[in-house]
């Protein structure tokens, strides 16, 4: 059996060597012979871990809130961790007690403590919103909080990863949440609606505006096609009343013209006007005709009345050249 033994630890762990309740080797990584009965060797894991955790506390309005989230952090005094928790090995190198073990499950407690004192001051609906406040509130109170300075710890980070309601209380939310999308959806529905509606009776308004304005012009259009018209017929009418006085005053002109030649000559007998005709060289043809009606008109006066062939064929031949 050998009288010594030797001991080699990592760098990421702190050594403390006791022999005889004086300490012998302090430090990190480091690698020493040491005499067991009289030795006591403590190592401190320098490393950060990282520590998950789950908690359900209770809102303002009597809501349970799951918290889920990591914490990191590691043993920035290893001596004050020395001294508050065993770390001890055996000269197998394995820890003699669990407290290694335990120290994740003492932050947790301390951090739920705080996080219950931050939770219970909101409601349920500002909890789920404060995920970031909460995480840093809850970091600068565990940094400062006397049990973890007691232990040499030091919190690198604190996240929260999820806040969670119930699953009854998740659905009510749900619901409300999705009813007042509903709402404001069916509002914009509306809202469009009125908007189209709007829209449709300016235009509605707009083509009735167009239309008056149309029949308007029409109407203008159509009165000045009638006040010309009726000043077209006054035209006519009054070129109608001259046309007419002209012609009375040509008719007038020519019943004066003919009363001027016929008043001389009233009262004079038809064959004594054919007789100047007849001398003033109408037709001889038209003055044998008159002989012979007063021959007729005296026929019971005559006994015999000769005519010569070339009487005959004299009036014969002018009547056939005026045919």
């Amino acid at each position: 059996m050998p009288v010594f033994g030797y001991h080699k630890s990592n760098p990421t762990e702190y050594v403390l060597h006791f022999s005889n309740g004086r300490i012998a080797h302090e430090g990190a990584g480091l690698s020493f012979f040491y005499f067991p009965p009289s030795s006591s060797i403590v190592t401190v894991p320098l490393a950060s871990a990282n520590v998950p955790f789950v908690v359900n506390e209770p809102t303002a309005d009597f809501q349970i809130l799951t918290v889920q989230g990591q914490m990191t952090y590691r043993i920035a005094d290893p001596k004050k961790a020395a001294a508050m928790l065993n770390l001890t090995i055996n000269a197998y190198g394995k820890r003699n007690t669990d407290d290694d073990q335990k120290l994740p499950e003492r932050l947790v407690y301390v951090l739920q403590t705080l996080l219950r004192g931050e939770i219970q001051r909101l409601p349920l609906r500002d909890a789920l919103f404060q995920g970031d406040q909460l995480a840093a509130t809850a970091m600068k109170q565990l940094q400062s909080s006397a049990e973890v300075v007691q232990l040499g710890v030091e919190i690198l980070s604190l996240s929260i990863l999820s806040l969670k309601p119930t699953p009854e209380m998740s659905k009510a939310l749900e619901a409300e949440t999705r009813e007042g999308l509903n709402k404001k959806a069916d509002e914009a529905v509306y809202t469009r609606r009125n908007a189209a509606i709007e829209q449709e009776r300016m235009i509605k308004e707009n083509e009735l505006q167009t239309e008056m304005v149309v029949q308007t012009r029409q109407h203008e259009l159509h009165q000045r096609e009638l006040e010309g018209a009726i000043t077209l017929e006054r035209q006519r009418a009054a070129l109608t009343d001259q046309k007419s006085e002209n012609e009375r005053k040509e008719a007038d002109t020519r019943a004066y013209a003919l009363k001027a030649v016929l008043e001389p000559i009233q009262g004079t007998d038809w064959r004594v006007l054919m007789m100047i005709q007849s001398q003033g060289g109408g037709d001889p043809a038209n003055t044998i005709a008159l002989a012979f009606q007063e021959l007729a008109a005296n026929a019971q006066k005559i006994g015999d009345l000769n005519v010569s062939p070339d009487l005959l064929r004299s009036l014969v031949g002018s009547s056939a050249k005026r045919a």
